[in-house]
C-alpha cells in the first residue's frame, strides 16, 4: 500500500534532540507549525535519559529517590521510645493485661 492508495503524506520536519550522554535523536513532526507541535524534552531511545534541543545544554538526568520500606517510613515518624511504648501496649493487650 503506497501513496497511490492512501494519498499524499503530510509534510514532515526532523527535529534534533541530544541527551547528556551525547546521543542524538531525530524524530519527525508535522511541518505545519513545528514551534508549537514539538515538545521541549524527548526521551532518548538509546539510554532513556531526557534529551533537549540544545546540544550544548542537554537536560539533567532525573533524580531517583531510593526505595523505602514501610518500616523506614515508620522510623521517620516515630522515635525508638515511641516504638517501645507502642510495642509494650500491644503486648499487654495480647496478654490480657490492663493498660
Amino acid at each position: 500500500m503506497g501513496e497511490a492508495e492512501r494519498g499524499e503524506s503530510a509534510p514532515r520536519t526532523l527535529v534534533s534532540y541530544w541527551c547528556a550522554r551525547g546521543h542524538e535523536t531525530r524524530p519527525s513532526f508535522s511541518a505545519e507549525d513545528p514551534a508549537t507541535l514539538t515538545p521541549e524534552v524527548w526521551e532518548c531511545p538509546r539510554c532513556g535519559m531526557p534529551a533537549g534541543r540544545d546540544q550544548a545544554n542537554p537536560p539533567a538526568a532525573p533524580r531517583n529517590e531510593p526505595y523505602k520500606t514501610h518500616l523506614a517510613y515508620v522510623r521517620e515518624r516515630r522515635s525508638d521510645a515511641d516504638g517501645e511504648a507502642i510495642l509494650a501496649e500491644a503486648l499487654a493487650r495480647l496478654r490480657g493485661e490492663q493498660v
